[in-house]
């Protein structure tokens, strides 16, 4: 699994230039205050700002003994 992908989605959200102030804006150095969803080409990805989509869950009740059997 590789956790910095190179194809990310550019967004404001997680740019190096940005800094968030609510769930639907940030401050950008460059343009001020933007949605969370706009981006320009100055975008610089800063990994440890984005929150990746959480795990499915297991749905244990759908399985059956012979799922496991070889």
């Amino acid at each position: 699994m590789k956790l910095f992908r190179k194809d990310i989605e550019p967004r404001c959200a997680y740019c190096t230039k940005g800094s968030q102030i609510s769930d639907t804006e940030v401050a950008c150095v460059k343009r001020g205050i933007v949605p969370a969803e706009h981006h320009c080409f100055g975008f610089r990805y800063d990994p440890l700002k984005r929150v990746p989509p959480r795990p499915v869950s297991l749905d244990s009740d759908a399985l059956k003994q012979e799922d496991f059997a070889l």
